[in-house]
């Protein structure tokens, strides 16, 4: 029975992997691939490779001693190291650039988008940086030092150097010849970015529309004018979004005075989106975006730890909210049981008003000049659901204590806590983003602080008042 399940388990990963149609980089291929490094067997170890994709084994080499990255190393050509290292994670690329003399690395280089290589290279430690570029080129070494000087999470940071601009006073036919020359070396063939006597941007020409003209039409003839762009100051986030409300596939970067500096590509976009959205969900929760499951114990403690002590900071306001009312609890035990109820259903459904409110901050759906009627809705929501839960629970309370004055009590006190909660949610992010800050920067610390510390005051308070009748 257990080896039919097993049979049915693996059909249907291998359908999933049909319908996908990725050839992934199985265990079986991976000692493949570490037995023809084994056996110095370069033939073996290329036709491995070229069975799978480069990141499948950028990711696997995470786990490489330096025998294998240095055997790998000697055994694959330029071509393969360069696509690798791509691909690869700043621990990876710098595991493989050790074993690699400066010649072999500049060799990689010529097979890397220069965007990548100055990601790399900015990795890398001074020294070695300063000896790689003392043996570049000049164009090289300055489009490089370009890239690196601007910020790693800007549009400078994450544009390439390979597009393709044309003058406008091209022809057609001129034109699909320089495309035929610069083609090879560029990541976007599909729109080509025309420019004036001055090399300033003045339009896009699709390739399409290129291939259909008359050979004697100039691009300035077919181009589309006033494409959008950005500066490379402006923040990753922002680009991702502009990026996806127009449905672009490329976006060029200019200079103030609109000379072109490079381009954007859906790739780089992928990988902005992906890491901001890991960004917030480690920020709502105090988590270091730098932290990941391979990160040590002592660097786990020391990213982790501070937001912690805060969490516990905030944590004795609710204690001491309970110990103001201690006399009121001491008089009707069953309150302590019932006020956890009401904090812990505040510190839900604050978490779903926090969560659409910092997806919405982060895509730029709300104006904060103009936010008050989505605070207005929050609270509408917060007294509904709170009203709709605080009947269940008062019924409950009622029917299990036999009081119906404590079923009115967690009546009011969950539309009360609710309502506490939407206005926390609603308000936590939109400070933190008029301050110029992360929306979810610690934000589920400081509502958990809200819905607790107000939950029990609100609660016991009420409790205080109705005392007589509880008891």
């Amino acid at each position: 029975m257990a080896d039919e399940k097993d049979e049915e388990k693996l059909k249907e990963e291998n359908s999933e992997n049909e319908a996908i149609h990725v050839t992934r980089l199985d265990e079986q291929g991976l000692i493949e691939f570490k037995d023809a490094l084994t056996r110095s067997d370069q033939n073996e170890l290329e036709k491995v490779y070229d069975q799978y994709q480069p990141i499948d084994f950028a990711q696997e080499m995470d786990d490489f001693d330096d025998e294998e990255i240095s055997q790998t190393n000697a055994l694959m050509s330029d071509e393969e190291i360069g696509e690798i290292l791509e691909q690869a994670d700043e621990d990876v690329q710098n595991h493989i650039i050790k074993f690699l003399d400066n010649g072999r690395v500049l060799k990689i280089f010529k097979y890397m988008q220069k965007d990548n290589v100055a990601d790399l290279l900015g990795a890398l430690s001074i020294d070695r940086r300063k000896q790689l570029f003392s043996l570049m080129s000049g164009g090289d070494k300055r489009t490089l030092h370009e890239l690196l000087g601007y910020s790693e999470d800007s549009a400078g940071g994450i544009m390439t150097t390979a597009y393709i601009a044309l003058s406008e006073k091209l022809t057609v036919e001129e034109a699909i010849q320089k495309i035929k020359q610069i083609g090879p070396r560029t990541e976007v063939i599909e729109t080509i970015y025309v420019l004036n006597e001055q090399r300033f941007l003045i339009g896009t020409a699709d390739l399409r529309d290129i291939l259909i003209a008359d050979n004697a039409t100039r691009l300035g003839e077919i181009m589309e004018d006033d494409p959008i762009r950005v500066e490379p100051e402006v923040d990753q986030e922002e680009v991702s979004h502009i990026f996806a409300k127009y449905d672009l596939q490329a976006m060029p970067v200019v200079n103030k005075r609109g000379a072109m500096l490079g381009i954007i590509t859906p790739d780089d976009i992928i990988d902005v989106i992906v890491e901001e959205h890991t960004e917030d969900l480690y920020s709502m929760a105090g988590v270091s975006k730098e932290e990941g499951i391979d990160t040590s114990v002592f660097e786990s403690v020391k990213m982790r730890l501070p937001w912690l002590v805060v969490n516990l900071m905030t944590a004795f306001l609710a204690a001491y909210m309970i110990k103001i009312f201690e006399g009121t609890i001491e008089q009707v035990v069953a309150l302590s049981a019932v006020m956890t109820i009401i904090s812990g259903m505040g510190g839900n459904a604050g978490t779903q008003t926090l969560s659409i409110m910092v997806r919405a901050l982060a895509l730029g759906e709300i104006d904060l000049k103009d936010c008050w009627k989505v605070l207005l809705k929050e609270i509408a929501v917060g007294v509904i659901n709170g009203a709709a839960n605080g009947f269940i629970t008062g019924v409950v309370c009622w029917l299990i204590y036999g009081n119906y004055f404590l079923g009115i009590i967690v009546f009011m006190a969950m539309i009360g806590n609710l309502v506490v909660a939407g206005i926390f949610g609603f308000l936590v992010p939109v400070l933190l983003k008029a301050c110029h800050q992360d929306p979810a920067l610690g934000s589920s610390v400081l509502l958990t602080t809200a819905t607790d510390t107000l939950g029990f005051f609100i609660f016991l308070g009420l409790a205080t008042i109705f005392l007589p009748y509880l008891k």
